[in-house]
């Protein structure tokens, strides 16, 4: 079910930025732009709402309900883990593995020391 209301989401979201960028703005006619036109029409009432106009509205109302959706989803699930506490196993992981690295290695350096003889050249000095 989320991930279907994630579709939709995604999917609204894009289509109401299309949808805004469709549209023909208040302002940009060549008159308003040269001050030919009145500041009355520029923010005051423009007639009956376009198809445009109104497929805006209905998108934007469905992005606000998968929106409450989305948040709802995310209050109900009953195994989360927030990023400290994955954290916080990570650094336990590794010190549990470093700690196990230090005891093999000390470990396997005793029982790996070479033997060398006397006369061997690692052991004579460069004068």
């Amino acid at each position: 079910m989320e991930i279907l209301v994630w579709t939709a989401h995604v999917s609204l979201a894009i289509l109401l930025i299309v949808l805004v960028l469709l549209q023909h703005g208040k302002g940009a006619d060549m008159g308003a732009a040269f001050g030919g036109g009145s500041a009355g029409s520029l923010f005051g009432a423009s007639g009956s709402a376009t198809f445009l106009s109104r497929a805006t509205s209905f998108v934007a109302a469905m992005f606000f309900v998968t929106t409450l959706s989305l948040t709802y989803f995310s209050m109900n699930q009953t195994a989360s883990e927030s990023v400290m506490s994955v954290m916080d196993d990570t650094v336990e992981s590794e010190n549990a593995a470093a700690a196990g690295l230090d005891e093999t290695s000390a470990s396997e350096r005793a029982n790996n020391i070479p033997e060398v003889e006397n006369n061997s050249i690692v052991n004579k000095i460069p004068e």
